[in-house]
């Protein structure tokens, strides 16, 4: 039978899921993708079959590069963090492609989405070859969104073709031949 001490107790689990529920949206931590500024280069999104606005970075030594400097090549853009275990575990796979298919115009480089010192802590323990870019959370310019990252996931890269066109996106890790088959088609 219902009666009024029911009724409390289910007006007490509302009211102690809604404060739940509250509570644990106040207290996660949230996290900030970088934004870019409106009248950046990188604020619009570049969907396949477009060319990139011009992208420049620093590198591990501090010197602006540009992906413009790759031109020509077959360009395998990582993203990547220190923190993100399968960023970590497939950086062998990419370093093995920079240095197998370096002939075939094919150049890999790596965008760092965290602070530089995190990114050259983590390399100077697990070093690679490829050139390695930093696009720092503080940066302005988001490199991985305007690439087509809307979600802002890691790891994330992208094929721009040899007349610098965005040619594909993966969202993940890859395995050593899922890497090889999503690149062979513009080899």
């Amino acid at each position: 039978m219902f009666n009024r001490t029911n009724l409390l107790i289910i007006l007490l689990a509302f009211a102690s899921a809604g404060v739940g529920l509250g509570l644990s949206f106040l207290l996660r931590p949230h996290a900030v993708a970088p934004v870019a500024n409106a009248g950046s280069p990188q604020s619009r999104m570049v969907a396949i079959g477009q060319r990139p606005d011009a992208i420049s970075l620093p590198d591990r030594e501090g010197n602006t590069r540009q992906l413009d400097d790759w031109a020509g090549k077959l360009l395998v853009v990582n993203f990547w963090a220190s923190w993100c275990g399968p960023c970590r575990d497939e950086m062998p796979l990419f370093e093995n492609l920079h240095q197998q298919m370096a002939e075939q115009k094919l150049a890999v480089i790596g965008i760092a989405s965290e602070p530089a010192e995190d990114a050259l802590g983590f390399l100077a323990q697990n070093p690679v070859s490829y050139p390695i870019l930093i696009n720092a959370p503080d940066d302005p310019r988001d490199v991985s969104r305007h690439l087509g990252n809307s979600h802002s996931v890691l790891p994330y890269t992208v094929l721009i073709d040899r007349n610098g066109v965005l040619v594909a996106t993966h969202v993940g890790s890859f395995s050593e031949q899922s890497l090889r088959d999503w690149i062979a088609p513009f080899l």
